[in-house]
């Protein structure tokens, strides 16, 4: 195995980061890690270009290299769009399904005549272990287990979701549909990201909103699934088609991942150090409060459309596909927008008060039309608070071998968020005698503070001058 130097140890003559004059034109080697630290002996590179260079220089140059520049990313290119579409089809299958659980709650407040909270803890738990395991399966991509972890989170999703069509009791569809589903798709979601983030530098941010869109495209192909065919084949059947749509992308994202860094074995599973930084700690804290509210709408606005507003059951269902389709156009562009003109903290600190107002306004919704309207803009709210959460959090990490871990856990932090944000929100709404009111209020204020504790984040990052691109 080829070792990976350490460039805290650079001063010393065999632990040499990669000269500058050794790195070839070429970008397909300077993407072989062998190719680099074959080129990283001095006497080779110094044989290679001719150069007489004294060992005091070389030393110097290799200094003035950044551990990131070990091995510099394609940023473009078949292989690296293909690690997008790879990274998209399973966030469509980790984040769709249980985005998808305001149908499921539904169908189980009806079936099984159980209180909205109840019901939507077996949601809850998904969420929770979707982000919960992001620490480890961060750390096991870190470590080079990509197709082998991605292998492991399919079959227990799949497994899952087949199970799920074989409940008919509360205690079942908990185990199948909250835990079995929930540990897949935490495990198997990190390692295509990691990957996916090595391959860009520029293009990053972009890369990963248009890899983040899978959500919004399984939060809207899973609800039809669900609402559609029930009245044709029935629930069991109809929660089998979607296991049938998770196994194929599953199967063709195992097939599209090609990582390209050196594993990194050593390293802890939780980077604590992480947290003495500022900004990704004021960011932590944000996301952790942002995902508390997050997720009210998904799971209440259909409710709230047919107990409060009148809506049917399908029409109801179909403020949520609004909702959820919104945001599919929404991402890409945002992510261009931030990419390339406005710096993806900047964007992210935008969207997040954009979307705590929209959830205040909800307050105001009375009618059939508002509810439409309402429907567009918190689709477009969630959807690139959703979206930009990766790349924004990948702008306050500097070194691309600890991506996993940190984004890991970012995401186990706000697991704990999914998990108590939509009971508290139902126990809020039982206590008022079904009105949603003080829920509604409880949501826009809690994604309000959270926007300004991202604003400290970035500017501590940056400094608080608001043309400067972050």
């Amino acid at each position: 195995m080829t070792t990976i130097h350490d460039p805290e140890k650079a001063n010393t003559p065999d632990t040499l980061p990669i000269p500058a004059r050794a790195i070839s034109d070429n970008s397909e080697k300077s993407e072989k890690p062998s190719d680099l630290h074959a080129a990283s002996d001095p006497g080779r590179g110094l044989a290679d270009n001719g150069h007489n260079a004294s060992g005091s220089n070389l030393q110097e140059e290799s200094l003035a290299i950044a551990p990131e520049q070990e091995w510099i990313p394609p940023d473009g290119g078949w292989i690296a769009w293909s690690q997008v579409l790879a990274t998209c089809l399973v966030s469509m299958i980790s984040w769709g399904l249980p985005t998808a659980f305001g149908v499921y709650q539904l169908y189980y407040r009806d079936a099984l005549h159980l209180s909205q909270s109840k019901v939507s803890w077996i949601g809850s738990v998904q969420f929770l272990l979707t982000y919960g395991m992001c620490t480890l399966s961060g750390r096991l991509a870190d470590a080079g287990y990509i197709k082998s972890t991605m292998a492991v989170g399919a079959f227990l999703v799949v497994l899952g979701t087949f199970m799920t069509s074989l409940g008919t009791q509360y205690w079942q569809f908990f185990l199948a549909q909250g835990i079995c589903c929930g540990l897949g798709e935490g495990i198997m979601f990190m390692p295509p990201l990691a990957v996916c983030s090595s391959y860009f530098t520029k293009n990053r941010t972009m890369a990963l909103t248009c890899a983040a869109t899978g959500t919004s495209i399984g939060s809207v192909i899973f609800p039809a699934i669900i609402q559609y065919s029930i009245p044709h084949v029935g629930f069991g059947w109809a929660v089998r088609i979607s296991g049938f749509v998770a196994l194929f992308c599953t199967t063709t994202a195992i097939l599209l991942i090609r990582p390209r860094l050196q594993p990194r074995r050593s390293g802890p599973l939780v980077e604590w150090s992480a947290f003495k930084e500022t900004a990704y700690l004021l960011y932590s804290v944000g996301a952790f409060l942002l995902y508390w509210a997050l997720f009210f709408g998904s799971f209440y606005i259909n409710s709230f459309a047919r107990n409060i507003i009148g809506f049917s059951t399908i029409d109801s269902v179909q403020l949520l596909l609004l909702s959820n389709g919104m945001s599919i156009p929404a991402r890409p562009i945002i992510g261009y927008i931030a990419n390339w003109h406005v710096g993806v903290m900047n964007t992210y600190v935008t969207a997040t008060v954009f979307l705590g107002t929209v959830t205040l306004c909800w307050i105001a919704v009375h009618d059939r039309a508002g509810m439409y309207v309402l429907s567009i803009f918190f689709g477009l709210g969630n959807g690139v608070c959703q979206g930009l959460l990766l790349g924004s959090l990948a702008s306050l990490t500097k070194d691309s071998r600890k991506m996993g871990t940190r984004i890991g856990v970012v995401h186990t932090l706000v697991a704990f968020a999914t998990l108590a944000g939509p009971p508290t929100a139902g126990a809020i709404i039982d206590s008022s005698g079904g009105k949603y009111l003080y829920a509604q209020i409880w949501a826009g204020l809690t994604i309000m503070v959270s926007a300004a504790l991202f604003i400290g984040a970035r500017c501590v990052a940056s400094g608080p001058h608001l043309r400067v691109k972050m």
